[in-house]
């Protein structure tokens, strides 16, 4: 299991950015979590890991108040209007995960003006007052195409499964897959569907184009959608390709499966979604007067063919390999960016 996550911080670190709650600016502030879709299990277990660590600080003292709203559908308009609904309700700091880079600026440049401080998360907005904290997406999408390329040297068709559409996200995962296929120019994406990051889209999105689909050596996905591309290729009597699979314990169940019975091979990717909890705490140490980088990177978790049963065991049953941040882990990171 390749978990490129620093997990300790130094005392220096420790005393400079996690303060005693009862002592910090933070103490008694609000923050919010605005979140635009909760359709599939990432996206809840980040809303889950929310809950349990802001819980917790809040009993603590850190601040006084951590709410969590998700809008009814992925829609840009609704969540500007979520947004605009915390700036009247005087929230201290906003914790956004975005439905689109772009169409809530205007609304993120409202709240910066009311004195709100906003971190973007996963889905990361581009309006400059607001703080971004995000994987490189885009190197998912090389990393995919990478494998591969060592996997069939002589190259393939594929199939390419996206995820919601106008998300940052998607856009940047997109990009790296088309940037890895014109490193390797013998790969060619054929076809595309789109799988919303959930199991069920996927699988009928996959299903509706298999009987026109070519041979395809490799299926390159955006997490969520791997067990349902399998399925769908079983239920049309195909042979499974190289699916990239997205660290959901359904895929890395039947990757287990496979690999038993005929010795499949794939790897595993995602985003943590306790990456929510890493969010709140820069919110937190912004709030408590830190001086915190604009932008933050966080690297992915990744599980190879050797690290799977280690996958299998830190994975929850219908949920998806995760980490939580600690203060003292948010404070780490921070001082490394500077």
């Amino acid at each position: 299991m390749k978990q490129r996550v620093i997990l300790t911080a130094s005392a220096a670190v420790i005393l400079c950015l996690g303060a005693a709650g009862a002592n910090a600016q933070s103490a008694g502030k609000s923050i919010a979590l605005s979140n635009n879709y909760a359709g599939n299990s990432w996206r809840q277990a980040m809303i889950e890991s929310w809950e349990e660590t802001t819980s917790k600080a809040v009993e603590e003292g850190v601040v006084g108040s951590a709410d969590a709203f998700t809008t009814a559908e992925n829609s840009a308009t609704e969540q500007a209007a979520q947004l605009q609904n915390m700036i009247l309700q005087g929230y201290d700091a906003i914790v956004l995960n975005s439905a689109s880079p772009t169409a809530l600026n205007g609304a993120v440049k409202e709240a910066c003006d009311a004195g709100i401080t906003v971190v973007s998360f996963d889905g990361v907005v581009t309006e400059p007052c607001a703080w971004r904290i995000a994987v490189d997406f885009k190197k998912m999408g090389t990393d995919q195409i990478d494998y591969l390329a060592k996997r069939y040297p002589d190259g393939g068709k594929l199939l390419e499964i996206r995820g919601l559409p106008g998300t940052s996200v998607d856009e940047e995962i997109h990009a790296g897959i088309v940037e890895g296929v014109k490193n390797h120019p013998n790969f060619e994406v054929v076809r595309e569907v789109q799988g919303d990051w959930t199991q069920t889209v996927a699988q009928k999105s996959v299903a509706s184009v298999l009987p026109s689909l070519p041979d395809v050596v490799g299926v390159v996905t955006q997490g969520g959608d791997g067990y349902g591309a399998a399925e769908a290729f079983k239920a049309a009597g195909r042979e499974v390709p190289t699916i990239i699979m997205g660290n959901r314990s359904d895929e890395l169940g039947w990757w287990k499966e496979q690999k038993d019975a005929n010795g499949y091979e794939t790897f595993s990717q995602s985003i943590a979604p306790g990456v929510s909890t890493l969010a709140f705490w820069v919110a937190q140490a912004i709030l408590d007067g830190k001086d915190v980088p604009k932008d933050l990177v966080v690297p992915t978790l990744r599980i190879d063919q050797d690290g799977l049963a280690e996958g299998i065991e830190m994975t929850p049953d219908g949920g998806v390999t995760n980490q939580e941040y600690t203060r003292e882990q948010a404070a780490e990171l921070v001082s490394s960016a500077k």
